[in-house]
């Protein structure tokens, strides 16, 4: 599995000598955190980027920055919810985003620290839907975009990991966040490969 790191520059050119019109460059954050999350709004809107995050805590508006801010709850995995935020990032933009982040993720501590697998299967499920689920029907949304953009457009797909895709940590607050980065570190490498063709990248970010 090859893994990437965050710090990537993307710059818009031409590959003809004609004049194209250029689709709007646009990035779409899910999981926009005070921290990981602001810093990559800020850095891609220095590039030039219309930016839209998501959280739960959204204002289905423009926010101060100039912003789009939408709210989703991502353990939600009804494939409409990310459909409609993309539908809304299209409409904003007038283009569908190019660039879309996954920076959402959930753990659950077990509440016998001394038995790691005393976390309740709803957790499991609720921790794995945000870290494997949601993103994995976010990828799909991003590819129905991307076929609507021109073909000089950058189109990416990032995901925040760490080294629990290539590691295992004997530390059980640690179970459920690993089990999602492993399995959607192993779709995307899958997917990255697959649409070589096309152009299209899925990148597993490890943020260390």
């Amino acid at each position: 599995m090859r893994l990437f790191c965050t710090k990537l520059r993307f710059n818009s050119r031409s590959f003809s000598t004609s004049p194209i019109k250029m689709a709007t460059k646009s990035v779409l954050i899910l999981g926009s955190g005070p921290r990981i999350g602001e810093a990559v709004s800020e850095k891609f809107a220095a590039e030039g980027y219309k930016v839209a995050i998501v959280s739960r805590k959204g204002t289905n508006s423009v926010n101060e920055k100039g912003y789009l801010s939408l709210s989703a709850d991502f353990a939600n995995t009804d494939p409409s919810i990310l459909a409609s935020i993309f539908d809304k990032v299209k409409s904003e933009f007038s283009a569908a985003p190019s660039v879309i982040i996954y920076n959402a993720g959930s753990i659950t501590p077990p509440p016998d620290a001394e038995s790691a697998l005393s976390i309740p299967s709803a957790r499991v499920t609720n921790d794995l839907n945000v870290n494997v689920v949601t993103p994995f029907i976010a990828a799909q949304e991003a590819i129905k975009g991307w076929e609507t953009l021109p073909a000089e457009s950058k189109k990416i797909f990032i995901y925040t990991g760490n080294i629990c895709n290539v590691a295992v940590l004997p530390v059980p607050m640690l179970l459920n966040g690993g089990m999602g980065k492993a399995a959607t570190a192993y779709w995307l490498g899958v997917a990255d490969g697959a649409y070589t063709a096309k152009g299209y990248r899925f990148i597993y970010a490890d943020q260390r």
